[in-house]
């Protein structure tokens, strides 16, 4: 376990399914919560694995960018989204990459966690075009 602790109680107390997984020979540490909702009718699914890698001196350093899998489509256009061409490899899956990235200046040390990140992610979610 790498994440610290007032992130797994705050992850817990939200009632999400999540999993901290080190990917083999690249000791990429990444938060998976599984089967993330959605916004309504904006996806091709319901709900998707969310992965966040988890940098090296986290929480005093943000994460960057984000990952799903399945890769998302909106239905509106029958395309990914903008910036989500890309795909990673993680647990032998194929994950679609969300290049979003948190400013330096706006991420809070001692502040920000897992919790200020999802907000992000939903965010950008509900945007998506």
């Amino acid at each position: 376990m790498f994440l610290p602790e007032f992130d797994r109680d705050y992850l817990v107390e939200k009632g999400y399914q999540f999993e901290e997984r080190i990917e083999p020979n690249t000791n990429l540490k990444g938060l998976i919560i599984r089967n993330w909702i959605l916004p309504d009718g904006k996806f091709n699914f319901q709900n998707a694995d969310l992965l966040i890698l988890i940098p090296n001196g986290y929480p005093d350093v943000r994460p960057d960018m984000w990952y799903f899998n399945p890769c998302l489509l909106l239905t509106l256009y029958n395309r990914p989204a903008r910036q989500t061409q890309v795909n990673i490899n993680f647990e032998g899956k194929a994950w679609q990459r969300w290049s979003r990235h948190y400013p330096a200046n706006e991420w809070r040390s001692g502040v920000d966690g897992v919790h200020t990140y999802l907000k992000k992610v939903q965010l950008a979610l509900e945007i998506a075009s």
